[in-house]
């Protein structure tokens, strides 16, 4: 990824036309740098993340955002544990994105327009997105709708290419309702079809290897996974913030319920609090609870399926079935801790620490070696100008 000549920086220095009145050019960069580190030698991400603001004018905003991921570690396979076959697999790879938006105000109306492109070694997604919010009520109350299309290529080991298509449909609405307080609620409907598999997850089974008439041996094989190849979401998100004069600080509430037509049902529920500490530093501890339960086709072994011989190349059709962890019944809960330092009005730092705790659930669980525990660390710098 080319970070050295960002786009909006050209812009700034070879296009001062595009500039209202004359003035500056007002520009803002954001550098982050965030560690993803599981226990126990698992997953590894070192992300770099460099944003960009850019006004065109008084009414227009460009934003930019570069990404570089870098992967590495080990991952369940959906295989159970203390078996002939591997309960992990290493994985190394690099991810790049990037993304532009435009924003244009008119009157009481905004509207945004967004591309992106991301890419990995098996992996290649480009997206588009817009969005329109309108004021009214005195702009007490703000009413938002849009939609995303993300058009994804699978490269799946030995079987090829596979295409995956995902359209998000979302309106929301935000109230003030006193100086102090805002409240805000938000619905999603998603729909993704194609190839919905993760190329990397198997399922096992016990079967006999016969080796003549009546010579057999028990032996485990392992079969790709077979996910429905659609799935359509629905997702409520409702959000309250208040200042509280006396403190100096702000709660943000928050409750997120999921439902989707693989029959898992999902709720999160996010605390936060923000404190200012004179004019220059901003703490922001905060928790987090996530429950879901399972698919409604997982399973962590074949052995009671119904089938024959599972495909080499499944394509959602048929039993579906599923062994990642990822679909089954789970709790996760996450602490942490943000800060914001504003070294000058042009210059700010910032720093957090989250640490990511999930247990299986119920019957419907993976094997407990499954489920990651993580520490999350994140640095960032903010120039404005």
């Amino acid at each position: 990824m080319r970070l050295r000549y960002p786009y909006p920086l050209l812009l700034g220095c070879l296009a001062p036309g595009v500039q209202s009145r004359g003035d500056v050019l007002s520009q803002e960069y954001d550098y982050s740098f965030q560690l993803y580190q599981e226990d126990n030698g698992r997953i590894r991400v070192e992300a770099h993340y460099l944003r960009g603001q850019l006004d065109i004018t008084d009414a227009t905003t460009f934003n930019f955002q570069l990404l570089h991921d870098a992967i590495s570690g080990s991952s369940p396979t959906g295989v159970l544990p203390g078996g002939v076959q591997p309960f992990t697999s290493n994985l190394e790879d690099v991810r790049e994105g990037i993304l532009g938006a435009l924003s244009h105000r008119f009157g009481d109306h905004k509207i945004d327009l967004e591309f992106s492109k991301s890419e990995e070694n098996d992996y290649l997604s480009r997206g588009i997105a817009f969005s329109h919010e309108m004021e009214f009520n005195q702009k007490n109350t703000t009413l938002a709708l849009g939609a995303s299309y993300l058009d994804d290529v699978v490269k799946v080991p030995g079987l090829g290419d596979r295409r995956k298509e995902s359209l998000d449909i979302f309106t929301g609405v935000t109230q003030i309702l006193s100086k102090n307080t805002v409240a805000s609620a938000n619905l999603t409907l998603g729909f993704m079809n194609g190839y919905l598999n993760d190329p990397y997850k198997v399922v096992q089974r016990d079967e006999l290897f016969s080796i003549g008439p009546g010579l057999s041996f028990p032996v485990v094989n392992i079969y790709r996974e077979n996910r429905p190849d659609s799935r359509f979401r629905l997702v409520l998100l409702q959000e309250i913030k208040h200042y509280f004069e006396s403190a100096q600080g702000t709660l943000d509430a928050t409750l997120r319920l999921s439902h989707d037509d693989f029959g898992i049902f999902s709720q999160t529920a996010h605390l936060e609090w923000r404190q200012e500490i004179g004019d220059t530093l901003l703490l922001i501890p905060f928790c987090r609870y996530y429950h879901q339960s399972a698919a409604d086709f997982f399973v962590n072994t074949l052995n009671d399926l119904p089938i024959t011989t599972p495909s080499s190349d499944p394509t959602g059709s048929g039993l579906n079935y599923s062994a990642d962890y990822r679909l089954s019944s789970f709790d996760a809960h996450s602490f942490g801790l943000r800060l914001r330092y504003q070294a000058s009005e042009s210059f700010t730092l910032s720093a957090a620490y989250e640490r990511y705790l999930m247990d299986g659930t119920g019957g419907d669980s993976a094997p407990s070696g499954a489920y990651p525990d993580v520490n999350i660390f994140t640095i960032g710098a903010r120039l404005k100008f």
